[in-house]
Order: C-alpha cells, then sequence, then structure tokens
C-alpha cells in the first residue's frame, strides 16, 4: 500500500507518513463485533466510555501535541482535547433518557403502540482537517452511545493525532472492538462509504456531494455539514464594542478555519465609519504564533491548498476595488503559510471573497441603507449554515433572524454554535443535509424506529371481511 506524506503547517516539511488500510477488513470486524455492543445495558456502554474518557485524560498532553503537530496551532488544539472530554460528560448524561422507549395506547381501544429503536450496525465518519479531532467525535460519541460500531477516517492533512488517540482506545478492549481510526485520503473515504451502513461528514460543498451520491447509490443515509459563507448583520442601535469583539472572534478563531466563521459582514451606514474604526483598531492587535507557537493568536493556514485559495480570493477583490484597512498580507514564514487579520471594505457581491468560501481570517465589509437590502444580501448565497445579527433588543434582532436563511443564529454574539450544542439545527441550501448534529436529535440519528402493533383482545377487527 502506498504511504501518504503529510505537510507540516508551521514548516512547510514532510514530516509525517500514513498508510491506509485494508478498508473492507477493518469493517468485517468492526461490523461482527457491533452485535455485542448492541446487546449490552446502556449502563455498560456509558462505563466503557467513561473508561475511555479517562484514558484521554491520562495521555492528554501527547494528544495535545500530535494536535498542535497537524495544525500549527496551541490554544484551540487544548479546547479540542477539553471539547471531547466535555462531550462524552454531556452525551452519557443525556442518552438514558433520550433513548428510553416507553408503550403507548392508540386510537384503536384494542390495539396498543410499542416503539423500539434499532442502531445502524456501522456507521462511518469521514472528518476535516480544521478541528481533527473535535469534527472527528462529534459524530462518533452519540453514534456509539446508540449501540452502533463506528469507523473514523480524519482528513489526510491533519492525521497525526489518530496514533495517541488509538492508545488511549487500546485501554478499553470493549470499546476499542468496535470503534476505530483509520488513515488515508480520498480513495479510503471512497472505499469507506461502500461498506458501512450510514455516512456522517464534515467538508467542502464540492466532496459533500460526490459523498451524497456514492450513499444514495447505496441507499444509506447521509448527514452533511458542508461549507458557509456566515454573514453578521449590525444593525445602527448595535453596541458597537461588543459587536466589533464578538464579530472579529468568530472571523478569526481558528485563523478563520472553521464552516462556522464570520466571512461577510453587513453594517448600517449611519454607523459604518465607527465600526470600520474599532474593527480595525481591534484586528491590528492580534498577532501572528510566529516565530514560536506562543507568540500570537492567529495560527498558520493549515492546507497549503487553502493559502492558494485565499491568495486568489484577495487578489481578485483588491482588482476589482477592494480596500484593505489593515493586514492583507499572505506570507511564507520558514514554510509555513500565514495571514494577518485582514479587514477590508468597498466589497461587492461580484468578488469571490463575498460569495466562494474563504477558510481564512479576511473580514469584508459593506454598508446597507435598509434592513431588507441587509437581510437580501446576506440571503445572496448558496449556503445557509449559521449567522449572527447585532442590535440594542433581543426583539429588533429576532425579527431580522427570522428572514434570515441559515439554520443557526446567534443574537448579539457570533459563531455560538461552536460551542453551545443543545440547540437542533438544520442546514439551509448548500452547507448540508440531513438531521442536526446538536442536540437530542443528534443520538437519534443513529436509530431506527420500530413500531409493533399488539392486539390485545381476541376479537374481530371491524374493517375485515364479513
Amino acid at each position: 500500500m502506498t504511504r501518504i506524506p503529510v505537510r507540516n503547517p508551521r514548516t512547510g516539511e514532510v514530516d509525517y507518513w500514513i498508510t491506509p488500510p485494508n478498508v473492507a477488513e477493518v469493517c468485517d470486524r468492526l461490523r461482527f463485533a457491533q452485535r455485542d455492543w448492541q446487546s449490552v445495558d446502556l449502563d455498560q456502554r456509558i462505563a466503557a466510555l467513561q473508561q475511555w474518557k479517562q484514558a484521554i485524560q491520562h495521555d492528554r498532553e501527547a494528544l495535545i501535541q500530535a494536535l498542535v503537530a497537524d495544525t500549527g496551532r496551541f490554544g484551540v488544539s487544548v479546547l479540542e482535547v477539553d471539547s471531547v472530554l466535555s462531550s462524552l460528560d454531556r452525551w452519557c448524561q443525556l442518552a438514558p433518557e433520550l433513548l428510553q422507549e416507553t408503550e403507548k395506547t392508540t386510537a384503536i381501544p384494542f390495539i396498543d403502540l410499542k416503539q423500539d429503536s434499532v442502531p445502524y450496525p456501522l456507521v462511518g465518519v469521514i472528518s476535516p482537517w480544521n478541528f481533527p479531532l473535535l469534527l472527528a467525535m462529534i459524530d462518533a460519541i452519540p453514534a456509539l452511545l446508540a449501540g452502533c460500531a463506528v469507523i473514523v477516517k480524519p482528513s489526510e492533512i491533519a492525521p497525526r493525532f489518530i496514533q495517541p488517540l488509538l492508545k488511549t482506545l487500546d485501554q478499553v478492549p470493549e470499546l476499542r472492538s468496535i470503534f476505530t481510526f483509520i488513515e488515508g485520503a480520498k480513495e479510503t473515504g471512497a472505499a469507506l462509504i461502500e461498506q458501512i451502513d450510514l455516512i456522517c461528514f464534515t467538508g467542502s460543498v464540492k466532496t459533500g456531494r460526490q459523498v451524497a451520491e456514492m450513499a444514495a447509490k447505496r441507499f444509506i443515509p447521509a448527514f452533511l455539514e458542508l461549507g458557509g459563507k456566515d454573514p453578521a448583520i449590525v444593525l445602527q442601535s448595535a453596541d458597537l464594542d461588543l459587536a466589533t469583539s464578538a464579530i472579529l472572534w468568530g472571523s478569526v478563531v481558528n485563523t478563520g478555519q472553521s464552516c462556522l466563521s464570520i466571512e461577510r459582514i453587513y453594517v448600517d451606514q449611519a454607523i459604518i465609519e465607527p465600526f470600520t474604526e474599532q474593527l480595525v483598531s481591534k484586528a491590528k492587535q492580534l498577532k501572528l504564533a510566529y516565530p514560536t507557537i506562543q507568540d500570537g493568536e492567529i495560527g498558520p493556514i493549515i492546507a497549503e491548498r487553502q493559502a492558494a485559495i485565499i491568495s486568489e480570493q484577495l487578489q481578485d477583490a483588491i482588482d476589482k476595488g477592494a480596500i484593505v484597512q489593515c493586514g492583507g498580507n499572505l506570507e511564507n514564514l520558514d514554510g509555513g503559510w500565514w495571514c494577518d487579520p485582514t479587514v477590508l471594505t468597498k466589497v461587492n457581491h461580484s468578488m469571490k471573497i463575498m460569495s466562494e468560501e474563504t477558510f481564512g481570517p479576511i473580514l469584508p465589509m459593506m454598508p446597507f441603507n435598509t434592513v431588507g437590502e441587509a437581510i437580501a444580501l446576506a440571503n445572496d448565497s448558496i449556503y445557509g449554515l449559521s449567522a449572527a445579527v447585532f442590535a440594542e433588543s433581543t426583539t429588533e434582532a429576532l425579527e431580522v433572524g427570522d428572514r434570515i436563511e441559515a439554520g443557526a443564529i446567534s443574537i448579539n454574539d457570533a459563531a455560538l454554535t461552536a460551542l453551545i450544542h443543545e440547540g437542533e439545527k438544520n442546514a439551509f441550501h448548500a452547507s448540508g443535509m440531513g438531521g442536526s448534529r446538536m442536540g437530542a436529535a443528534a443520538l437519534k440519528r443513529f436509530m431506527r424506529k420500530k413500531a409493533y402493533l399488539i392486539k390485545t383482545k381476541p376479537i374481530r377487527d371491524p374493517w375485515w371481511y364479513v
């Protein structure tokens, strides 16, 4: 099997190699073991996941360092590990109530209804490079509690965390038999879809369409969380200090490498000048995490191909009249690609920077004259993942949010779905399809419902032939 080289995002050097496995063999092993996993009590599944949590805590530093090598950033890597530990606790607490089944009566007095849920035997997860651990686990944890076996193929761009994570799984044999991570590129992902019963995919719209088509041919469910071009609308009544701070964080956290990053900003014409002044002032205070990882807040661009996309979009905007208020420099430093937080004005929807996903620390902003114009601009997109609205009152902001075509609307804050996982949401337009990966529905996606219709009296049905 051909080895695949992995680039270091801080140095640009190839310093790691991965080898794809025989996917069919791995899936056969997991599928065989899943029958026992499904048959055990939920309490035993919870106990196994809690035991795994302890193993992760014990090896937390090794996992963090692997993520640092994968992504070139430190703070967000720590947050990823801690978020997964919290997620394990959260789902273990919620699962008993969410998976409880009850008997129900029907409209027919002598027919009772008993509901049951049956897990999909083998769930596949294909996860991206921007949050390698977190987005590998966001679907896997509820699927495991539902009784599924799970196989995860992370991105070949950021795979270093796989080996230390598998070492923690080795300490929980009961879990290791039905849960694993495999290395590989797109060919491995395609082979995986041929072997599983349900696919969860996080990534680009282009690849998501291919995943959906493959899943449809096999007649298996596909849950897709795809790209975003999230808008923020700032009304005249908004608190500018709050709005600029929230939007800056929502735009450049993880160097803007998030599907729920704020990538378009629409500001009421009456406040555009003070808003721009505050946003630029705050953006200039952020520094690159270079030459050492502790030197600043902005890490490197993880994927080299993304650096080319950001550069192309910036040049296209400048060529069409955009003004760089700060930043604007995409540079190669010691082999890694870096970009300062960049505020752009004089932008419009003819520019790629306002229509295509950027995945970088770029903040393009446009003024609007009426709320209706702002909403029309926000909805002028093939995407519909999430959005943000800022106004003095919650009522005013909600009235605007109600007209935005997106699955999650942060009110007087930005990118809250990165932190708040209780709210069920669906992507609009090309940003995805399938059930919510947030809230109770995130677990129930992995179960097929069965209904037992039970006749309780030995009588003739009135609808039978006489």
